[in-house]
């Protein structure tokens, strides 16, 4: 998995709706299966979720649960499929995400990768801060820094059509049916039992058209958490599925910068490379 935006995008479609699902200050530990799971501190107008809900309930309850988010840290897997050939890859790690006006972060590690049979660790870590997007592969001893924000410009990661991840978190549903044609998931993708799951296709023209075929979320009915992401990118090549466990939102203490701050190298052992923002 070469370190790119693109990944990093694939990735976060999972992570930041995950991150978005449950909305209360000091949030507790949540189970993502459902097991054990506490009840949802601020539950949409319908209720808990059914297996059968409409495409509209499930929008409006991301609509209710995006409205408080400020900050997340979770577990986090991302499997790769290649379409044609089926063969897969599998990393696992760790996701912190924090809203700041307009200069919202994220920085995610990944320790282990397994592929068939093989299992082993491997670094890699993303930081996308103030406009960079930092890559960076130990196992290579290589950082690239790249500038993904024109300077001085802002941006709301979790904003349908404004981020680079195309997300219907804590915002209306015609917004949401303005970018995308949304309908019921198809079952022969499977996903956790009883969770609702709609598939979202963006519409010809659009700019989210050029980098996804379709994104499809499973909900767990009753946390109303988004516990599956499954990403199609544009070539329909490659499939990205996302999932999220142990996930604190709104922890206590809040995340600090402390929590953004990639470990020290050694530069002279590393090979570095900068590239400022292009149009």
């Amino acid at each position: 998995m070469k370190p790119s935006l693109h990944t990093l995008a694939g990735l976060l479609v999972g992570c930041a709706v995950a991150g978005a699902a449950v909305a209360q200050d000091k949030a507790p530990l949540i189970n993502p299966t459902g097991a054990g799971a506490n009840p949802p501190a601020n539950t949409s107008a319908a209720g808990p979720l059914t297996a059968d809900a409409s495409v509209d309930q499930v929008l409006d309850a991301l609509d209710v649960r995006g409205r408080n988010l400020e900050q997340f840290v979770a577990d986090v897997t991302l499997t790769e499929v290649d379409e044609a050939t089926q063969l897969e890859s599998e990393r696992t790690g760790r996701v912190w995400y924090q809203k700041r006006s307009g200069n919202d972060r994220i920085r995610v590690t990944f320790d282990k990768k397994a592929q068939g049979k093989f299992d082993r660790p491997e670094k890699l870590e993303y930081l996308l801060d103030g406009g960079w997007l930092i890559d960076r592969d130990y196992r290579r001893s290589i950082e690239v820094k790249r500038q993904v924000m024109r300077p001085g410009e802002k941006i709301n990661l979790l904003k349908l059509g404004e981020g680079p991840f195309p997300l219907p978190i804590g915002q209306p549903k015609e917004d949401v049916h303005k970018q995308f044609e949304v309908g019921k998931g198809d079952a022969a993708l499977g996903g956790p039992k009883g969770a609702p799951h709609v598939a979202l296709k963006p519409r010809e023209g659009t700019r989210l058209a050029r980098k996804f075929a379709q994104i499809d979320v499973w909900v767990d009915p009753q946390t109303q958490m988004p516990i599956r992401i499954d990403a199609l990118d544009a070539n329909e090549t490659t499939r990205r599925t996302t999932e999220l466990r142990n996930v604190r939102v709104n922890p206590n203490p809040a995340l600090a910068d402390r929590d953004f701050a990639l470990p020290n190298i050694d530069e002279n052992k590393w090979e570095l490379h900068a590239e400022p923002y292009e149009d």
